[in-house]
């Protein structure tokens, strides 16, 4: 059983990455599960994705994973991966974009927001991470909102690159090429290009 979740804030498209992700993981065998947990609000609320996927005879009885049975967390934002950690597995890998997003409420209370203070915390407390510098996937790409499919892609470098915290079943079991064409069955055609985009961005600058 692999668990993988995608934490992120509405509007990053957290939901989309985990419907391409399941989408490559049907293609490829696997018996898949997936769902989502919305916050309260649909923009700027947070949201985590999960997508569970079972080898071939192992069924996946719930779409939901227990906390700490997370294998790889995927986080588009350093304050929720901190939200998302507890479902990360000890020995799990946390894949998170350095830039920040203030929650809503601490722009309204005027409260100050620090990721970098959080991505150290984690890192302090022994968790095994790649810190991906988003600003500038996003710069190479032009393309914000195809930050999600470029996490996404990090991810999936950094499982089949990482000895030190990803168990053998996970290396190999989605490759880029399975979300490359998954694309195109999840996002509307002039969408499409960009996202394939997207992956070579990643494949040109990942550092895991």
């Amino acid at each position: 059983m692999i668990n993988v979740s995608i934490a992120g804030i509405g509007g990053q498209g957290s939901v989309l990455a985990a419907r391409i992700l399941a989408q490559a993981a049907e293609a490829k065998g696997w018996q898949v599960r997936s769902a989502e947990t919305i916050g309260m609000a649909q923009r700027g609320g947070d949201v985590m994705s999960h997508v569970r996927m079972g080898n071939a005879g192992e069924e996946v009885f719930s779409p939901l994973p227990a906390k700490g049975t997370v294998d790889v967390l995927i986080a588009l934002e350093p304050g929720e991966a901190a939200r998302a950690l507890p479902y990360l597995k000890e020995n799990g890998l946390l894949v998170v974009a350095s830039t920040g997003i203030p929650p809503v409420m601490a722009n309204f209370k005027r409260q100050t927001y620090d990721p970098q203070h959080l991505i150290d915390d984690m890192q302090a407390a022994g968790v095994k991470m790649v810190v991906v510098d988003d600003a500038e996937l996003v710069h190479r790409l032009g393309e914000p909102k195809a930050l999600n499919v470029m996490m996404l892609a990090y991810a999936i470098i950094a499982v089949n690159k990482r000895e030190d915290c990803v168990d053998n079943a996970l290396r190999g079991a989605i490759t880029l090429e399975d979300v490359e064409a998954a694309i195109p069955l999840c996002v509307k055609r002039k969408l499409v290009s960009v996202n394939e985009k997207a992956i070579k961005v990643v494949q040109q600058v990942a550092r895991v």
